[in-house]
């Protein structure tokens, strides 16, 4: 799910009170409380709920998740931000405004103008360069990124990228990359809308690929994301089909034939997709062999929300209709916002599911 953002001037006391309060939630076995753990304790990144509820939390356990839950590594880091920000925490400026490292700033000022034989230049000069990394604290994802990841202005920074960014990637490769680099840039590039407003997506994504990343490594995060051109070029690279895939693309017969050999993340995350994409057989399929409606959506997956919640935020009725008469609860809210699936429907402007889950509520109270 996406990191919470720190309030403008945070108070520590009250970043406390929230790590005492996910502490009491969790001895109250709420669901909300154990996703939240799940995805951002390290000790429990896998863990079932009743693992969680049976685990006997502290509080430093509990100050941690909430460190990371806000995009810090661990509490001690949180304290040192809000007690002594410095000009790297501002996230509110774009990022290559923020690193203060000099030479790096200018080889990123370098990729944003296009200048390809000055970035050449540059990393002649500084040959450790390409491999070098700065660190953003704060923030989802983009951590600790090297020049590389740059290119795929995701997040968005600039909101364009020069008319020449391929030549300008081949620059960088040529430089000599580590692997990490190659498939994270990858990842960014599948998943961001600027290199696909730009017109560069395909052709980046290829010359990536050429140079060595993994095509697996992209492919289902690109189809959480929306961005099935992304899928297609991934699979035309060699990414293998997975059942969230197939689940993405609406391929029945693929998805059916996967399903046996698929583990329990690859089937929760296919559930996911397949609401989200409004794919009522993949759907059905899934809870034909036992997938729950209501766990909260896998990490990766949308994780702040359920399948019905998914469902209803893209109007697709005929899923939401299967969920609930599966057992869906409509009453979860979801972790971020706190609003529950017919809220979703409401706030996107579903009509149709919007009047639906009224109905039900009318129903029950009649």
């Amino acid at each position: 799910m996406p990191v919470r953002r720190l309030p403008e001037n945070p108070d520590l006391q009250h970043l406390k009170y929230q790590a005492r309060d996910l502490l009491k939630d969790h001895a109250a076995r709420d669901a909300a409380a154990a996703q939240r753990i799940r995805e951002f304790h390290p000790r429990w990144a896998k863990a079932a709920d009743a693992a969680i509820f049976a685990a006997k939390l502290s509080l430093s356990d509990v100050q941690l998740t909430i460190a990371r839950e806000y995009g810090y590594p661990n509490w001690t880091r949180l304290k040192r931000r809000v007690e002594k920000p410095e000009p790297s925490d501002q996230l509110d400026v774009p990022h290559h405004k923020r690193i203060e490292d000099a030479v790096f700033r200018g080889a990123v000022e370098l990729i944003d103008a296009g200048d390809v034989e000055g970035l050449r230049a540059h990393l002649e000069i500084h040959p450790n360069l390409s491999t070098k990394r700065v660190v953003f604290e704060g923030g989802n994802y983009f951590r600790n990124p090297t020049v590389l990841e740059f290119v795929a202005e995701n997040p968005v920074r600039c909101g364009t990228l020069p008319k020449n960014i391929v030549e300008i990637t081949k620059v960088i490769l040529d430089a000599g990359v580590e692997p990490s680099a190659l498939n994270e840039t990858l990842m960014l590039v599948a998943t961001g809308s600027v290199p696909r407003e730009s017109g560069v997506q395909i052709p980046l994504i290829d010359l990536l690929c050429e140079h060595g990343a993994d095509p697996d490594r992209a492919a289902e995060a690109a189809a959480v994301l929306f961005e099935l051109k992304s899928v297609h070029a991934l699979l035309a690279r060699g990414a293998r089909i997975t059942l969230p895939l197939a689940a993405a693309l609406g391929r029945v017969d693929e998805a059916r034939a996967l399903l046996p050999g698929a583990d329990p993340q690859q089937r929760h995350l296919a559930l996911s997709i397949g609401a989200q994409y409004g794919h009522v057989e993949i759907v059905r399929l899934l809870l034909d062999t036992g997938e729950d409606p209501n766990r909260f959506n896998p990490i990766g997956g949308h994780s702040h929300s359920t399948p019905l919640h998914q469902a209803a935020g893209g109007g697709h009725l005929g899923v939401v209709q299967l969920l609930v008469e599966r057992g869906a609860r409509t009453d979860v809210k979801d972790i971020l916002f706190g609003g529950t699936a017919a809220g979703w429907a409401h706030y996107a402007g579903k009509k149709d599911v919007e009047e639906y889950f009224r109905a039900l509520e009318e129903n029950r109270t009649s």
